[in-house]
């Protein structure tokens, strides 16, 4: 017997809940926010349009379909199945905090405040869910295939991010390394590595690059390439300034040979979710093997 579809709504806590769970009650969140020249009434009004929002999505999955459900923070002890349809409810970001823990399952991406988020991974509203899963269904869904970019230990360990990957101090102090890039190899000492994929090029990459003369063209949504960028590489005897900034394309990898006590390794901004590579180790950085599935309007 096929078992129906699961369709998986993954959300993150509102700003209100995150807000009463550490002052307590309304009245001392009202007094907070005024203290900081803010209106209880405009966090409310986020609140409510993304309840609405997930009261929507899950009113429109099938009532023969399965049912799952996990909050942003209990990503990483969730089991996705291999036929879920992820449901991905909030800001751009939670569609990337969700990417590395799927493999080949279909994202749509849903935006709860249209015009507030920019709407590059969230880009569906929640009163046309029911139409998109039947199109998933059929099979007629416009699908993207996005690429992740992998780090790498050499003992084995590794992680996939969607956006890009921090490689660095813990501190984002100055961190030592050789760097071998595809154009050479060079000793260095900065405030880290940054690997972007196409679809963080619209991020963090976007401000790395600003004002640069060596930035490379930025990849694209589609694109399998990766671009790198070293933060404020440091010239002295021992260290150089030279290769901070290229290409890498689908085979090819940036390799950080570790000179410091510990550098860590994370992805997508969640610095609680890292690597730690020690003195001596290897970090190899490339496209993963990996695609995030994205069904696009």
């Amino acid at each position: 017997m096929t078992l129906a579809p699961r369709a998986v709504v993954v959300h993150r806590r509102s700003e209100l809940d995150e807000l009463v769970d550490r002052h307590g009650t309304r009245g001392q969140v009202e007094f907070f926010l005024r203290t900081r020249g803010r209106d209880l009434a405009d966090v409310q009004a986020r609140h409510d349009a993304l309840a609405d929002a997930l009261r929507t999505v899950r009113a429109a999955v099938p009532a023969d379909w399965r049912r799952g459900d996990v909050e942003r923070g209990d990503l990483h002890r969730f089991a996705f199945d291999p036929d879920d349809v992820c449901l991905v409810v909030g800001p751009d970001g939670l569609v990337a905090n969700t990417a590395k823990y799927l493999r080949d399952q279909p994202v749509v991406g849903v935006d709860p405040e249209p015009g507030r988020n920019a709407g590059v991974l969230v880009r569906h509203r929640a009163d046309r869910v029911a139409h998109v899963l039947g199109d998933v269904v059929r099979g007629t869904a416009v699908v993207e295939g996005r690429a992740l970019v992998r780090a790498t230990l050499d003992d084995g360990s590794a992680l996939d991010a969607l956006n890009d990957v921090y490689v660095g101090h813990v501190g984002h102090q100055s961190a030592r390394y050789r760097l071998a890039a595809p154009e050479g190899v060079e000793r260095q000492s900065s405030s880290g590595v940054v690997v972007t994929t196409g679809t963080g090029a619209t991020g963090w990459a976007t401000s790395l690059a600003r004002g640069r003369t060596d930035a490379p063209p930025l990849p694209g949504p589609d694109d399998d390439a990766l671009a790198w960028f070293v933060r404020e590489a440091w010239p002295s005897p021992a260290t150089g300034a030279d290769r901070t900034a290229g290409l890498l394309a689908a085979r090819q990898e940036l390799a950080l040979v570790v000179e410091s006590d510990a550098l860590v390794v994370f992805g997508d901004g969640l610095e609680a979710d890292r690597l730690t590579a020690t003195w001596g180790q290897t970090v190899r950085v490339g496209v993963s093997d990996r695609r995030l599935r994205l069904v696009a309007p």
